[in-house]
């Protein structure tokens, strides 16, 4: 037999393009084999994954879980808009939300156990990359929680229970009952899925997020001719317009396009008879960040003639 050397586990990596750990046991059980490795791989679903890897995975589902004073967003890619539609990749997503109401980054929830198929989320993955033929990514995922109080969510563009292009959770803290948490977080989620704030409250923002704006806005204002000294007063008044745009807290609720955010809560907190607090919120949006890799049309049927 063979022995299973370094340079035997490179090759079988650049010929299929699977991991290395995996590499290294199809070679262990072929013997040190090389085509038969390659067969192993390509029956377990490995080496076709691997090759669809590097494709861009810029669609797919956004999904949300909830429970209590728990919950969970998390964003699985795929190539195309297609697979969003698919029984099997949807429930994927569904349970991996429920799973991350555990916790745990995308690494980790890789590791876990997925529930009920005897095997690790990895591998679930894996599987269902060769069933589907789609490079599949599990990009991010965020989860909020609060010692009292509740986490409500919300889903635009739903394709399923819990599924959509976009998810919001808000968490309230809080020792008011369900049912005005659940009206006022259901409403916070829908805000934030409409107008994208950034940062939760004027003291999340960070200083140099604040000192680009400010050098911005100084060089806008040098245009007027004024003192440098008026010029600072302008772009510490102009800060309030970008506070309304970036801020939660500050921003014209969508709702009713009168109040600031902080005065919805106040106002909900005061019928409910408790002090509430928006603790955090995450948006995901499907794809967002994603550089997306778009040809010229007659550049790529020009290639496709030539070959």
């Amino acid at each position: 037999m063979p022995e299973v050397t370094a340079a035997l586990v490179r090759e079988l990596r650049e010929k299929t393009g699977a991991g290395m750990m995996d590499c290294k046991k199809a070679l262990d059980d072929s013997r040190g084999d090389i085509e038969a490795a390659v067969d192993w791989l390509r029956k377990k679903g490995l080496a076709a994954a691997a090759k669809r890897a590097g494709r861009v995975a810029a669609e797919g589902l956004v999904g949300v879980a909830t429970k209590g004073s728990t919950g969970a967003v998390i964003e699985v890619n795929s190539e195309t808009d297609f697979v969003a539609r698919n029984r099997e990749f949807q429930d994927f997503v569904r349970r991996l939300a429920e799973l991350a109401l555990s916790g745990g980054d995308p690494d980790g929830l890789k590791k876990a156990p997925f529930p009920g198929a005897g095997r690790t989320v990895e591998e679930e993955l894996t599987d269902l990359i060769s069933r589907i033929g789609e490079n599949l990514v599990i990009r991010r995922v965020a989860r909020l929680a609060v010692p009292e109080g509740a986490v409500l969510s919300y889903v635009h563009n739903v394709l399923g229970p819990g599924l959509g292009r976009i998810g919001v959770l808000v968490a309230l803290q809080s020792s008011a009952g369900e049912a005005p948490l659940a009206q006022l977080g259901k409403e916070l989620a829908m805000h934030v899925a409409a107008a994208t704030p950034l940062y939760l409250d004027i003291a999340s923002v960070p200083e140099a997020a604040l000192e680009r704006e400010r050098a911005v806005l100084r060089e806008q204002a040098r245009v007027s001719g004024k003192p440098e000294a008026i010029i600072e007063k302008m772009v510490e008044g102009r800060l309030r317009k970008f506070y309304e745009e970036v801020v939660l807290m500050e921003q014209i609720f969508v709702i009713d396009q009168e109040r600031k955010i902080a005065k919805v809560v106040e106002a909900a907190a005061k019928a409910a008879g408790g002090e509430i607090r928006v603790a955090a919120f995450a948006r995901f949006a499907l794809g967002e960040g994603i550089v997306r890799d778009r040809p010229d049309f007659a550049t790529e049927v020009a290639a496709q003639l030539k070959h």
